[in-house]
């Protein structure tokens, strides 16, 4: 148990100071490199809690796909943050009545919210032999039958949000050459090949 507890306030205390981190760093290649050390610290407090299927697709998907893009886009795109932030102190004040009221809220929820007391024993009844399969097995089975349409729902405003993004940053651009797939197929013969005589002992 204490090394458990030693683990725990490690990997908390380094997730907490990668967070701060992560909105406090001037260089934006900085800031998801320390994102990418609080997921990793936020794998570990998930496998502390018995949810290793949870820290597995938090390293795989987010630190493997997610925090490698912010990466990759920043350092491409070489994006002019100082010019971005030109306009903060303008918008400075609403911000911080925006971020206020988010506080005041979590505080309120934080005071009323309390579990029910017979909450956990009306899950395991629900799943009788919960304790004898596997974590993973066991979302699974919450996952694809009692939550099976929330999960599909999901999914769909993921694919919707993704084929927002699509159409949000296709632009036609003028001046830009653009394969013309219909155009090339139905092209005549006479447009493709060009028969050109020379004389013979002569250079092109």
């Amino acid at each position: 148990m204490i090394i458990q507890a030693l683990a725990f306030y490690l990997f908390s205390t380094v997730l907490i100071a990668a967070a701060v981190m992560v909105i406090s760093a001037r260089n934006p290649v900085h800031s998801v490199l320390f994102l990418i050390l609080a997921f990793f610290n936020a794998a570990g407090l998930f496998v502390l809690m018995g949810a290793e299927f949870l820290a597995m697709i938090l390293v795989v998907v987010y630190v493997g796909a997610v925090a490698v893009l912010f990466l990759f886009v920043v350092m491409m795109l070489d994006i002019d943050f100082s010019a971005l932030r030109q306009g903060f102190l303008r918008y400075a004040p609403i911000g911080g009545l925006v971020g206020i009221v988010l506080l005041v809220e979590l505080m309120w929820m934080a005071t009323v919210w309390a579990v029910a007391p017979g909450a956990s024993e009306v899950g395991v009844a629900r799943m009788p032999a919960a304790a004898q399969i596997p974590n993973t097995q066991a979302l699974g089975l919450v996952l694809y039958t009692r939550y099976v349409y929330v999960f599909q729902a999901a999914g769909l405003v993921l694919l919707v949000a993704m084929i927002g993004a699509i159409v949000l940053t296709l632009r036609q651009r003028e001046g830009v050459r653009r394969q013309d797939i219909a155009r090339q197929i139905s092209r005549p013969r006479e447009r493709s090949v060009e028969l050109v005589k020379m004389p013979p002992r002569a250079g092109v």
